[in-house]
């Protein structure tokens, strides 16, 4: 799929219809008769209802697998949102869904020596597919899978095309502005830092409901890249770059010690200008010590985790308590050796909390399934 600069940016948007006759995709409901209704062998894991009490502003699920058995994983992620209550309360009937997911790098960014990407560094499709499915079973209508991919083919190397055929979902690349005529400008809101506004492709908005399905890392500038730090791959790169052949975000970075400040802050007003209404964090396996193979200290490692939440800073505070690392760290402590703690400016804007005692953890407790994560050096 051509990607084709747009000379201007426009505020108008376009009807969810009218996305899919442009598209190509005929207006069908999601809602295929007995998807959702066949039998599994696989062990279902038991979560208990949320609770709430006077001192628990949130609640984060965790769920244990060591495989992406499909079986398995459906399971595991319709068990999960049980114990969080449902979707109901976020999808309605009718209602159309973007999911988030997090293909950084695209194919030709290498790999790992003998594992595949969605094993290592980018989130695993039977995540996203489950989770399709989930989002199906609660009404919606509409749902689309959407990434800034570097190329269309980290869609059909990763087996994402394969989930859309599979489930009707429509793949949408963020770099491009189509089926729309142009991108749009979102504001950030009052007391934005660096950016007043984004420029997205306006099927992020136009959307009733928007989710983000991460990979649990670390990384480099970050420290740790979770549901909130996915939401980098919103924006079309060619936007915010320093220089016209950089082939990254390098305007997020900013120069020198420009970035310890700047890019968790950019994080907080990604956040801002698209909140995220449901959080996944796929660390059934996956990489440690930096987010990408471009990162010398990358190693694999298997959590066997899978993190659920209505919540995106507990649920990134989840993630990074079960990588052994304090979510309410600050610079320079582990892992956040290079950068201020983007949930720590989060939580100080009042976009969820990220104290463990405040949250409250359906599934194992944290201090019995952790893994120790090497944070990007």
């Amino acid at each position: 799929m051509s990607i084709q600069p747009n000379k201007s940016i426009s505020k108008a948007t376009i009807s969810r219809r009218d996305f899919l006759r442009l598209a190509g995709v005929g207006a069908v409901s999601l809602l295929i008769p007995g998807c959702d209704t066949q039998e599994s062998t696989a062990e279902p894991t038991a979560f208990p209802q949320s609770k709430s009490t006077s001192n628990i502003s949130a609640h984060v699920a965790v769920g244990l697998a060591e495989t992406y058995d499909r079986d398995t994983i459906e399971n595991l992620v319709r068990n999960m949102i049980e114990g969080l209550g449902g979707l109901g309360d976020i999808v309605k009937p009718g209602d159309s869904v973007a999911i988030k997911t997090n293909l950084t790098g695209g194919v030709k960014s290498g790999a790992l020596p003998g594992i595949n990407p969605v094993d290592s560094f980018v989130t695993h499709p039977e995540i996203v597919r489950a989770l399709t499915q989930a989002v199906k079973a609660a009404g919606a209508s509409e749902i689309f899978i959407v990434e800034a991919v570097y190329q269309w083919d980290s869609y059909i190397q990763w087996g994402y095309e394969a989930i859309a055929e599979d489930t009707g979902a429509i793949l949408v690349d963020l770099n491009d502005s189509k089926p729309y005529p142009d991108f749009q400008e979102v504001a950030v809101g009052a007391g934005s830092f660096f950016y007043e506004s984004f420029i997205f492709n306006p099927i992020i908005n136009d959307v009733d409901v928007f989710m983000s399905v991460s990979k649990m890392k670390n990384h480099y500038l970050a420290g740790v890249t979770h549901t909130m730090k996915n939401l980098y791959g919103l924006v079309p790169y060619r936007y915010y770059r320093l220089k016209n052949n950089d082939e990254y975000r390098s305007g997020f970075h900013g120069v020198g010690e420009e970035t310890r400040s700047r890019l968790p802050r950019i994080i907080t007003d990604l956040v801002r200008a698209r909140p995220i209404d449901f959080g996944m964090i796929d660390g059934i396996k996956t990489t440690q010590g930096g987010e990408g193979p471009w990162i010398n200290s990358l190693a694999k490692i298997e959590p066997g985790l899978l993190v659920a939440g209505k919540n995106c800073v507990a649920t990134d505070a989840v993630g990074t308590a079960l990588m052994n690392h304090d979510p309410i760290a600050e610079y320079p402590h582990a892992p956040y050796f290079r950068c201020d703690n983007h949930l720590n400016i989060a939580a100080s804007l009042g976009l969820g909390t990220n104290r463990l005692e405040e949250i409250d953890i359906l599934g194992p407790p944290i201090k019995k399934v952790k893994k120790q994560f090497s944070g990007a050096w």
